[in-house]
């Protein structure tokens, strides 16, 4: 138990890093500033600042998150807000006076070094004059920025620094304002905003294809096309086959994987089919030829209703081989699979919002997924790269949904957003949220519940 819920945890901890990160690259790329880049939710356990960025890990190992500069749904920065990116700045000018030394050879840290770093930009202006953003400062080893010598500048005439701080969020200058609102994500475009967000489960889609692709080309474990049980009461077992034949032809192509048989069955709408089958009798391989019509039934389908179909009434022996690709047709292989598999996945969402497909039978949490990532941990590599892959899509094609808190909530507000010209109000956001909050709540306590119900069960 304890190996599968290792495995659940770093597998979900690698699609949940590739998802924040198509947020963090997009987002970067446009020039919003990104203040934590987290695995897990607070409370924060460990990480290391680099840059503008904090990466850490946080205690709540059910998800991850990319935190953005500028209030999620405020209209304008609060004075909280600009406290927050004041502290930033702090940090940002403190980290620059360590890439230079200068921390280390003055031997100040904190606000004491950022008191002395104001005292170096204020003896380099004139005191009657605006700060300016073009003098050099040594300890820092360039120019402030132009919210930097805000800061700076309010330091030198304060007590302390966090006065400075203080009377600066209050009063919002708007030099200070206009920097913030340069780099704050609800300050961007429209087209930037939705790119971002977007991001996150384009990532997870794109990913999908990519594993997919090394699945094949490391060597995908596939059942063969040799019988297991054969229905007596069903036109196979008529027709003579029998179980541990071997299929390999069908209507004179090649079969040589279980589902090139299954497709040529449900597929050839009750027309005859021409089977070539191997068969081993007292250690003797006999080729023997059936001629087998399919018969339409009504039968379950992997997403728990049924429907019609052509079958012969046969199942697999579970015997498997390895399906190995050279590079090229491993990539077809892979977008196409992956393709299949995206498409199962939508199919078997619109099943469970029309009934079709009961939730309970349909829905897993943590602890079935912690289930199935150990048995695929003991099955190998590939198994492991193609369960990530249906978590990938699953996450990416999940938090399209438009549900507030989810990306695809973002993207319908954006949506709504363009029809209208502005934004929903204030008031509204903050309500569809708190009802997304809810839901996702209530959601997450079924599944959980549903697992429970399924070991006990």
């Amino acid at each position: 138990m304890i190996t599968s819920i290792v495995a659940a945890v770093l597998i979900f901890a690698i699609l949940i890093i590739v998802h924040e990160a198509g947020h963090f690259f997009v987002a970067k790329r446009l020039g919003v500033r990104v203040l934590r880049f987290s695995i897990g939710y607070p409370p924060r356990l460990f990480g290391i600042r680099r840059g503008e960025t904090d990466y850490a890990v946080g205690a709540t190992p059910l998800g991850g998150y990319v935190r953005m500069l500028g209030d999620e749904i405020a209209d304008e920065p609060s004075p909280e807000t600009l406290t927050g990116y004041l502290q930033e700045l702090k940090l940002d000018l403190l980290q620059a006076a360590q890439a230079t030394g200068w921390l280390g050879r003055s031997g100040k840290s904190g606000d004491d070094a950022l008191i002395a770093i104001a005292a170096e930009l204020a003896g380099a202006t004139d005191p009657h004059e605006p700060v300016r953003t073009t003098t050099i400062v040594p300890a820092i080893g360039r120019a402030p920025k132009v919210d930097e010598a805000l800061l700076l500048g309010e330091i030198s005439r304060s007590d302390t620094v966090k006065l400075a701080v203080e009377r600066l969020a209050a009063s919002r200058p708007a030099g200070l304002v206009q920097a913030f609102n340069l780099r704050a994500f609800p300050s961007q475009s429209l087209s930037r905003r939705f790119a971002i967000v977007l991001a996150g489960p384009a990532a997870n889609i794109l990913f999908a294809p990519l594993l997919m692709i090394l699945v094949f080309l490391i060597g995908l474990p596939t059942p063969l096309p040799v019988l297991g049980t054969v229905d007596i009461s069903m036109p196979g077992y008529a027709a003579g086959l029998r179980s541990a034949d071997q299929i390999t032809t069908v209507n004179g192509q090649a079969i040589d994987w279980w589902e090139d048989f299954s497709r040529i069955v449900k597929g050839g709408h009750g027309e005859p089919l021409s089977l070539v089958v191997k068969r081993s009798e007292q250690g003797v391989a006999r080729t023997l030829q059936f001629t087998v019509r399919p018969k339409l039934q009504t039968i379950a389908t992997i997403y728990g209703d049924k429907e019609p179909n052509w079958i012969i009434g046969v199942t697999p022996s579970g015997l498997e081989g390895t399906r190995k690709l050279a590079p090229l047709p491993a990539i077809r292989a892979g977008v196409v699979e992956t393709a299949r598999m995206a498409a199962t996945l939508f199919i078997g969402i619109a099943k469970i919002i029309e009934g079709a497909t009961p939730a309970r039978e349909a829905l897993g949490g943590p602890i079935m997924i912690a289930q199935i990532a150990g048995k695929e941990v003991h099955q190998g590599l590939a198994n492991v790269a193609l369960f990530m892959v249906t978590i990938s899509l699953e996450l990416g094609v999940i938090n399209l949904l438009p549900v507030p808190l989810l990306d695809g909530g973002h993207l319908l507000f954006f949506t709504i957003e363009a029809v209208r010209g502005k934004p929903l109000k204030l008031r509204h956001r903050e309500i569809a949220m708190q009802v997304g909050l809810f839901l996702l709540a209530i959601l997450m306590a079924f599944v959980i519940l549903n697992d429970i119900s399924r070991l006990v069960g």
